[in-house]
C-alpha cells in the first residue's frame, strides 16, 4: 500500500512541476514579439468621435410613468432607471455631473460592500479556530479554551482600536479602491543611505484622530482588525491547557497594540519592507498579498516564543524526553472547525483586493480558485504523508494539512496561477507533518494544536513562494508597492523578488520572535504565565473559569506523567 501511495504522490508532483516549467519562460529568454497589424487595419480611417452628452440631452430623458410602476415590476425593467439618479440641484435638474458622480460613488460602493462582506467572513473564522483548538485539547479544558478564543476578539479589538490601527495604517496613504482614505497619511520615517523608510503610522487613534472619522477609514479598520484578530488567536492554540487567563489577556492586548501592527506597517502600511523595491530595486518590495507573513507567521512565531517560555504540559514528555501523545477529545469539532476556516478564507484572500471593481480587481475569481486548490492539495499532502509513514490517514493532521495549504497560499494567492497553487499547497501539507514531528520530538516545544507548524512554518513558506512562483500576470492597476508592472518571481525571471521575500522572512523570525519573547517574559515576571500544577492536572475549567465546559461528563484528574 505504501509503495502504491508513494508512486501516486511522485507521479502527481512530477506532473505538476512539468506543467509549471512548460508555462514558465526559459531563463534569459525574451517574449516573442507581437505580430504586426495587418496593412488593411493600418490604413483604415479613424472612427468619428462620439458626440458629447450634454445636460440638455439628460433633461430630455424620462423614466417610467408612475402608473406603470404602480402595477409592479416583476421583470425588473422599470427599476433602476434615470429616475433613480439623485439630482444635486433641483432647479438645474439632472446634469452630467450628477451622472458622473453617481458612477464614481457606485464603484466605491461596490468596493465598500465587497470589503465589508469579506471582512465579515474573516470574523467568522474565529468560530473555526475556537472549534479546532477546543477539539484538539482535552475535555477538562474545553470552557477555558473556548473562552480564550472568544475573548481574544474583544481584547485584540480594544488594543487595535486604541493604538494598533494607527501604528499599522496611520501612514498607508491613499487607498484608491476605498475612495482615497486621505486621513491615513502620517508615517514616521527616517533617512537611511539617502532613502526614506517608514517605521510606523501616526494617525487614527480611537478612529477619531486627525480626520480619521471617515467612511473609507472605517472600512479599512474593520477589514484589518479581523486580520489582526486571526494572528492573535493562533497563540492561544499553542499555549492551551496551561495558560493563565489573566496572562492571556495581557499578552493578547500587547500583541494587538504593538507587535502585530509594527510588522504589518512595514509590510502593508507604507513601511520599509514594502519599499524594498522602490528604494533598493528588489522586485516590488516585500509582497504578502493576504498575510501568510503578516498574519500567520507573526501569529505562529509569537506562538513559538510563547511555547518555549511557558513549557510543555505535564505528562507530555517522560523522564527520557520521549514525547507522549495527548489525543484530541473531539475530532468532529476539529474537522468542522477546519471547514469553517476554509469557508472564511474566501474572505481572507479574495477580500484582500479591498475591492471588486476596477484596478484589476476582477482577479478575485483567480484568487478564490487558487485558495481552494491549495487547501485541497494541502490536505492531500498531509493524508499521503501520514498514510505512507504510519499506515493510516490521520484526521487531525488531515485538517492541519488543509489549513497549512490555505496558510501557504495566502501570500501568493494574488500573484500565482492555479498549477503553482496546487504545488504550494501540496508542499505545505507535507511540510506541516514534518514540522509537527520536529517540534514535538526534536525541539520539544509542546504545541497542542500544531499552530507553530501550520501558521509559523507554512506562513514563511507562503512568503517565500511569492518570490518563486509569482507569474507576472496580476496587474493590479499597473503597479504594486509603487513599482510599475506586476509581481514576478524567480521562476519567471525576477530573482530580486525572492531576495525581498527572504528579507521579510528574516525580519519575521528576528524581530517578531524577539519582541514576543521579551513582552511575554515581562508578563511572566509580573503575573506569571502558567497555572499551578494542581489546576493543570484537574483541568482549567473550574480553577480559571468557574464552570465546566461539559458538566454532564464525569471527569477525573489526569495523572499522566505524575509518578
Amino acid at each position: 500500500m505504501k509503495k502504491v501511495l508513494l508512486a501516486f504522490a511522485m507521479t502527481w508532483c512530477f506532473g505538476l512541476v512539468g506543467v509549471v516549467r512548460a508555462q514558465a519562460p526559459a531563463p534569459g529568454s525574451q517574449p516573442a514579439p507581437a505580430a504586426p497589424p495587418p496593412a488593411a487595419a493600418a490604413q483604415a480611417p479613424a472612427a468619428p468621435a462620439a458626440a458629447a452628452i450634454t445636460d440638455a440631452d439628460l433633461k430630455a430623458l424620462s423614466g417610467p410613468k408612475a402608473e406603470d410602476k404602480a402595477k409592479g415590476d416583476p421583470g425588473g425593467t422599470l427599476t433602476g432607471t434615470v429616475s433613480d439618479i439623485p439630482v444635486g440641484d433641483a432647479k438645474k435638474g439632472l446634469t452630467v455631473a450628477d451622472v458622473v458622480n453617481l458612477v464614481g460613488q457606485n464603484q466605491i460602493a461596490i468596493n465598500f460592500v465587497w470589503t465589508l462582506v469579506t471582512g465579515f467572513l474573516v470574523m467568522f473564522m474565529q468560530a473555526g479556530f475556537a472549534l479546532v483548538e477546543t477539539g484538539l485539547c482535552r475535555a477538562k479544558n474545553a470552557n477555558h479554551t473556548m473562552m480564550m478564543n472568544f475573548m481574544v476578539y474583544g481584547v485584540g479589538m480594544l488594543a487595535y482600536w486604541l493604538i494598533g490601527f494607527a501604528i499599522q495604517e496611520g501612514g498607508v496613504g491613499a487607498v484608491a479602491n476605498l475612495g482615497g482614505t486621505a486621513p491615513l497619511s502620517n508615517e514616521q520615517t527616517m533617512m537611511l543611505f539617502g532613502k526614506t523608510i517608514g517605521l510606523w503610522g501616526k494617525n487614527g487613534y480611537f478612529l477619531m484622530h486627525n480626520g480619521t472619522y471617515d467612511v473609507g477609514v472605517m472600512v479599512m479598520f474593520l477589514f484589518q482588525m479581523v486580520f489582526m484578530d486571526t494572528a492573535l488567536t493562533i497563540v492561544t492554540g499553542t499555549a492551551a491547557e496551561r495558560w493563565k487567563y489573566v496572562a492571556f489577556m495581557v499578552s493578547s492586548f500587547m500583541m494587538g497594540a504593538f507587535t502585530y501592527p509594527l510588522f504589518a506597517n512595514w509590510a502593508w502600511g507604507g513601511g520599509w519592507l514594502s519599499s524594498l523595491g522602490a528604494n533598493w530595486g528588489l522586485g516590488h518590495g516585500y509582497c504578502d498579498f493576504a498575510g501568510s507573513g503578516v498574519v500567520h507567521a507573526v501569529g505562529g512565531i509569537t506562538a513559538l516564543a510563547m511555547g518555549i517560555l511557558i513549557g510543555p504540559r505535564i505528562g507530555k514528555y517522560d523522564r527520557n524526553g520521549k514525547a507522549n501523545a495527548i489525543p484530541a477529545h473531539d475530532i468532529v469539532l476539529v474537522l468542522l472547525g477546519c471547514f469553517i476556516l476554509a469557508f472564511g478564507w474566501f474572505g481572507f484572500n479574495p477580500g484582500s483586493t479591498l475591492g471588486a471593481s476596477a484596478n484589476g480587481n476582477l482577479r478575485i475569481s483567480s484568487i478564490a480558485v487558487n485558495t481552494m486548490l491549495a487547501g485541497m492539495s494541502g490536505s492531500f499532502g498531509a493524508v499521503l504523508y501520514m498514510w505512507m509513514r504510519y499506515g493510516k490517514p490521520d484526521g487531525s493532521m488531515s485538517g492541519n494539512g488543509l489549513l497549512a495549504g490555505l496558510v501557504a497560499i495566502t501570500a501568493p494567492s494574488g500573484f500565482v496561477n492555479p498549477v503553482a497553487s496546487v504545488i504550494i499547497g501540496l508542499i505545505a501539507g507535507v511540510l506541516v507533518c514534518l514540522s509537527v514531528e520536529f517540534f514535538d520530538r526534536v525541539a520539544r516545544v509542546d504545541d497542542p494544536v500544531g499552530a507553530i507548524s501550520v501558521h509559523g512554518v507554512n506562513g514563511i513558506w507562503g512568503v517565500i513562494s511569492v518570490g518563486l512562483f509569482a507569474d507576472g500576470k496580476s496587474n493590479y492597476g499597473g503597479s504594486w508597492n509603487t513599482v510599475p508592472g506586476s509581481v514576478t518571481g524567480l521562476f519567471y525571471g525576477d530573482a530580486g523578488q525572492l531576495v525581498a521575500q527572504l528579507i521579510g522572512c528574516a525580519t519575521l523570525i528576528g524581530f517578531v520572535f524577539t519582541m514576543s519573547f521579551v513582552i511575554n517574559l515581562v508578563i511572566e515576571w509580573v503575573v506569571g504565565q502558567r497555572v499551578a500544577a494542581k489546576a493543570e492536572l484537574e483541568g482549567l475549567d473550574i480553577p480559571e473559569m468557574g464552570s465546566l465546559g461539559y458538566p454532564e461528563f464525569v471527569l477525573k484528574a489526569d495523572m499522566m506523567g505524575v509518578e
